[in-house]
């Protein structure tokens, strides 16, 4: 598995992959990942907690297909925005199997199999993974608009266009039914939708990634504050600098913060919360699994689409972009008036909380990875399918 993570990149990358190697582990695999893990000692004892060796990141496309061949890769997973695209086409081309995993944007990878595990991205739009190169032909799937419709897996339906190596379709494994989680995530999955419940002062988590690398965290606290509803609220701080500016906020009447660094205890912190906030990354796909009731605040540029469509579907409440909440002027005091609201309305309210939490719950099994590799087993040793 080709991947980083850093302060700067965030986790999400290295998260989801750990979660597909997990799967791998325990289909007998055995699992590397190539990549670079800044400042983030956590991260690197979960991979050594599996037995999963590091290794420095081949960038270009003649270094991937080297270290293809050094390690004997039969598949390698490739999960970054700042890869040479020509990566996947070169790997395919020395006969190793390749899975992109993308959010929206292929940028021009030419991969046997490609993961969007994105809520809707098995309904195309504009700039999204419809836009896929054909392996070996150079075609493209049907343009958005053009009224093709695009199956997701779970149809059983082939992509048109797609062709690859060895008589194989190309495949687009879309939406959220291949959310990627963790085992701590799955194991901690509620039987049932978490019934409504009613305090006095609910329990708040919240977090923005591994080292939440764009400074949300004292955004979202103050905004939290402004609510004026009692809470006792526990915020993931990534970063030294992150805990130093959460210090800084004065919690209202009835109102307790806790600053927290990262930890593997996340799944029970999530479960154990009346309400939490996030950004609309790869979290999501955890909160959806583990049934919260969440609110969401889009945080980057490629967020955006699986933000509106969450937010669309009920499946979390929206607080709107960041940009937008930090903003000067009046602009940005309405914006973040705006997001105490729809976060009061959701802490003096058990069934909203109840409702986004049902949704969510019945949107994500929890077995999306097990598709995943079951989707790759079946293409490269499909004897033992």
């Amino acid at each position: 598995m080709r991947c980083d993570a850093g302060p700067r990149r965030g986790v999400g990358h290295l998260v989801r992959c750990l979660a597909l190697a997990e799967e791998f582990l325990a289909r007998g695999a055995d699992v590397t990942v190539f990549g670079t893990v800044e400042r983030l000692d956590w991260a690197v004892a979960e991979l050594a907690a599996r037995g999963i060796p590091l290794l420095p990141g081949p960038d270009s496309a003649a270094e991937l297909v080297e270290a293809a061949r050094r390690h004997h890769l039969d598949v390698l997973v490739l999960d970054s925005y700042e890869l040479d695209p020509a990566g996947a086409g070169a790997l395919r081309a020395a006969g190793v199997f390749t899975l992109a995993i993308i959010d929206g944007d292929s940028r021009g990878q030419v991969a046997d199999l490609y993961l969007d595990q994105n809520f809707g991205a098995e309904q195309p739009s504009l700039g999204s993974g419809a836009e896929l190169p054909a392996p070996g032909s150079g075609a493209e799937l049907p343009a958005p608009g053009s009224g093709a419709e695009l199956p997701g897996l779970g149809s059983g339906a082939e992509l048109s266009g797609l062709g690859s190596r060895a008589g194989l379709p190309g495949r687009l494994l879309a939406g959220s039914g291949y959310a990627l989680l963790r085992d701590t995530v799955i194991s901690a999955r509620p039987p049932v939708v978490p019934p409504a419940t009613e305090v006095s002062r609910p329990r708040v988590l919240a977090f923005f990634g591994g080292t939440d690398a764009v400074g949300a965290a004292p955004v979202l606290t103050r905004v939290l504050v402004a609510t004026g509803h009692p809470m006792d609220l526990t915020v993931i701080v990534g970063r030294p600098e992150i805990e130093a500016q959460v210090d800084d906020v004065a919690p209202g009447r009835g109102q307790i913060i806790r600053p927290v660094p990262p930890t593997t205890e996340l799944p029970a912190l999530i479960t154990g919360a009346d309400l939490v906030i996030s950004a609309a990354g790869t979290s999501t796909w955890e909160l959806c699994c583990l049934g919260a009731p969440s609110a969401l605040v889009c945080v980057v540029d490629n967020q955006r689409e699986s933000y509106t469509r969450v937010v669309r579907h009920g499946l979390a409440a929206g607080l709107g972009e960041l940009s937008a909440l930090t903003t000067a002027g009046v602009a940005g005091r309405a914006a973040r008036a705006t997001a105490a609201r729809t976060l009061h309305g959701l802490l003096s309210s058990p069934q909203r909380r109840a409702t986004l939490a049902a949704r969510a719950w019945s949107t994500v099994d929890g077995q999306g990875r097990t598709r995943v590799v079951d989707a790759v087993l079946n293409a490269t040793h499909p004897a033992n399918a």
